[in-house]
């Protein structure tokens, strides 16, 4: 079985290892983040950094997130630069799946040493009004 967007998650793993391998390990993690954002430009890709993703309870909008980086309008990257990926990061990374219409996400982190989670959370699972998420998630600040 082929993994979802497979391709693409190849090539952002790519990057992320370009951009590990440059910096090295101590940096705070909004500077792998624009770097990553760099590179991926750099590839073709279409990438937003600081995504927001507005969060709704009963069809209130009751919260936002703002997701590091989003891909294609595919993939959701959440960054880190700590010591170790935790399980708080991979539900986190769950939340913003689960906030919006895409259904890969990829916990990236730039430690003592590279690694990454694949997370896929698939729309036909989540329990949210999808005509008011992707309303919301294909409107513009200028609506």
């Amino acid at each position: 079985m082929e993994l979802l967007h497979k391709e693409l998650t190849d090539e952002i793993l790519s990057a992320f290892y370009d951009v590990y391998n440059e910096l090295g390990y101590g940096f705070l993690e909004r500077v792998y983040q624009n770097s990553l954002f760099l590179e991926l430009k750099a590839r073709g890709y279409q990438v937003e950094a600081q995504k927001q993703i507005k969060v709704y309870y009963k069809g209130n909008e009751v919260g936002e997130y703002y997701a590091d980086i989003v891909v294609e309008d595919l993939v959701i990257l959440e960054l880190k630069a700590t010591e170790c990926i935790v399980k708080e990061f991979e539900y986190q990374l769950i939340n913003y799946l689960r906030g919006t219409n895409i259904e890969v996400g990829l916990l990236l982190n730039y430690g003592k040493k590279p690694e990454f989670v694949r997370k896929v959370y698939e729309n036909s699972r989540k329990k949210w009004n999808a005509d008011i998420a992707d309303e919301e998630w294909n409107t513009d600040e200028n609506g």
